[in-house]
């Protein structure tokens, strides 16, 4: 019979164990080739633009990680990758904040954010990580890019845009709050500026229309039809 002491659990004992287990043998690994039913799980990639993780993100990957464990159970091949949006504002401004260089301070970002989500204990499939600032991985944002370019999908042209002098960039209409930027409160001028332009109009009846077949909340659907137009 089990002792009260035994009984207990204990994180700090038993954790490390398995999430060491987990790692060396690569426990969450997605099946290169495989017979079984796939499953695609993505989270939201966090921003590593502060020395920590803040509690929404475990709130939204706790979910994601009991799905991807029921579905391996259930006998799915689940490819479940974790990565770092590492390119824009927030990584600029922490830089801008802390007096650093951005690549220095992404780099000590990533492994901070890393070491608390394997803390965690999340099944992801770390051999699939992803980093948008490594030249390995944004080669293939270029790519995507030409193609555009050359199907004629991309086109310069002079147009009005968010323009924040404080930040000296253009921001989306979703990070302007009262004419002010959401991130700093500086304030946004609208002017014509010449940008990069993708037709999105040109799928636009097909992005509408194949929201219906989509298995999401509909107040998550009404803004998708929102941004498209």
């Amino acid at each position: 019979m089990a002792t009260e002491e035994h009984a207990k659990y204990r994180p700090a004992r038993i954790e490390p164990k398995w999430q060491k287990f987990w790692d060396s043998n690569e426990t969450f690994k997605a099946e290169d080739e495989s017979d079984k039913p796939k499953l695609y799980v993505l989270d939201m990639f966090p921003y590593p633009s502060g020395a920590g993780l803040h509690v929404g993100h475990p709130e939204g990957y706790t979910a994601t990680d009991i799905w991807c464990r029921y579905k391996r159970m259930r006998g799915y091949n689940v490819l479940h990758p974790m990565g770092w949006d590492a390119f824009g504002l927030p990584a600029e401004q922490y830089a801008v904040e802390t007096g650093t260089r951005p690549a220095e301070t992404t780099a000590g970002n990533i492994i901070n954010f890393k070491r608390q989500i394997q803390s965690l204990g999340f099944s992801y499939d770390w051999s699939r990580e992803v980093n948008t600032t490594d030249p390995k991985y944004y080669r293939w944002t270029q790519w995507i890019f030409l193609q555009l370019y050359k199907k004629g999908l991309a086109y310069l042209d002079e147009i009005a845009v968010n323009w924040c002098p404080e930040l000296g960039t253009v921001l989306a209409n979703e990070e302007v709050i009262d004419g002010r930027s959401e991130r700093g409160n500086h304030p946004v001028v609208r002017r014509p500026m010449k940008q990069w332009i993708l037709r999105i109009t040109e799928y636009a009846e097909r992005l509408l229309n194949d929201l219906d077949d989509l298995d999401w909340p509909e107040g998550i659907k009404e803004m998708q039809r929102n941004w498209i137009g």
